[in-house]
């Protein structure tokens, strides 16, 4: 699991993610120049660990490398949630305390990642799910709530 970013580590990945193309250590130094002062040899010290860690992935280009990140920045966050949720000792309780900080845009994030991957769920996901959300147990009316023969989750009811 990945550990969290350092202040610096972070501010160069995201240009890195922004841009969305392999960057030179000139360009990601002239781009944090206009927020801070910084050396290049420090940004290339930066980019070189990042690579060693495996977070960007480089090739030469002459006399300098390129630098492409290994994965997006949402996947790194989504690693970092899984990371602490999974240390929690009562993960339900954590999961509830984390709804609870959600602002109403990232609870509309949330219902809108749920009609994506419960219809990729196996049939017992998603009828867990639907119990967990307070829907019957016939996996409820969402989307992906048929059961496996096809017959509606409350056909013989």
């Amino acid at each position: 699991m990945p550990r969290q970013l350092g202040e610096l580590e972070d501010a160069v990945m995201t240009r890195v993610w922004q841009w969305n193309r392999p960057v030179t250590v000139r360009e990601v130094l002239e781009d944090l120049q206009q927020e801070r002062s910084i050396a290049y040899t420090t940004v290339m010290t930066v980019m070189d660990n990042l690579h060693q860690k495996g977070w960007v992935r480089r090739e030469v280009d002459g006399r300098a490398y390129r630098y492409t990140a290994v994965s997006t920045r949402a996947a790194y966050s989504a690693a970092l949630m899984n990371e602490a949720w999974s240390q929690s000792d009562n993960q339900a309780a954590a999961l509830v305390a984390f709804f609870g900080m959600m602002s109403a845009e990232q609870l509309e994030a949330l219902r809108d990642a749920m009609r994506i991957v419960l219809p990729t769920l196996p049939e017992g996901a998603v009828r867990a799910v639907g119990e967990v959300a307070g829907e019957d147990a016939g996996g409820g009316s969402g989307e992906g709530a048929e059961a496996a023969d096809g017959a509606e989750p409350d056909a013989g009811r």
